[in-house]
């Protein structure tokens, strides 16, 4: 599995405003997934426009962040792209943000502080079942 994962060629935005958490997790992803393009953005409005400028299948994002949240975020994403799949690395568990999400619709929910390796397992399935979706379309 670690093969496939090395190997795997996506977009991936990485929305999170902790700046060493940011950099840290940013630098492993690009490590895991040495075939993917990680993108990293300390807010919703960042994050937005890096969106725009390279469209990545999966973004992963904080939900509570200064300028814009990851929920108005992934609103407006989902707007322009509607099949980007969202995974939510969060500390907050409150059910409404959960509801909110729910929404919006997104790949996995995970609570800070998070597992990498359920995290990586879960951007890899995340990223398989995309391109069987888009073998499908």
């Amino acid at each position: 599995m670690e093969h496939s994962r090395a190997s795997a060629r996506f977009k991936l935005l990485f929305v999170e405003d902790d700046a060493v958490v940011c950099h840290a997790i940013g630098r492993m992803l690009a490590r895991e997934f040495s075939g993917a393009q990680v993108y990293t953005a300390d807010n919703g409005q960042r994050g937005l426009e890096l969106f725009r400028e390279h469209a990545p299948e999966i973004v992963l994002t904080d939900i509570n962040m200064p300028v814009m949240n990851g929920i108005e975020m992934a609103e407006r994403i989902r707007e322009l792209q509607p099949a980007t799949s969202f995974i939510v690395l969060t500390g907050y568990s409150e059910k409404g943000y959960l509801d909110r999400f729910n929404a919006i619709g997104f790949y996995d929910y995970i609570i800070k502080p998070a597992d990498l390796d359920r995290l990586f397992d879960t951007i890899e399935r995340c990223h398989a079942d995309t391109l069987h979706a888009q073998e499908q379309d």
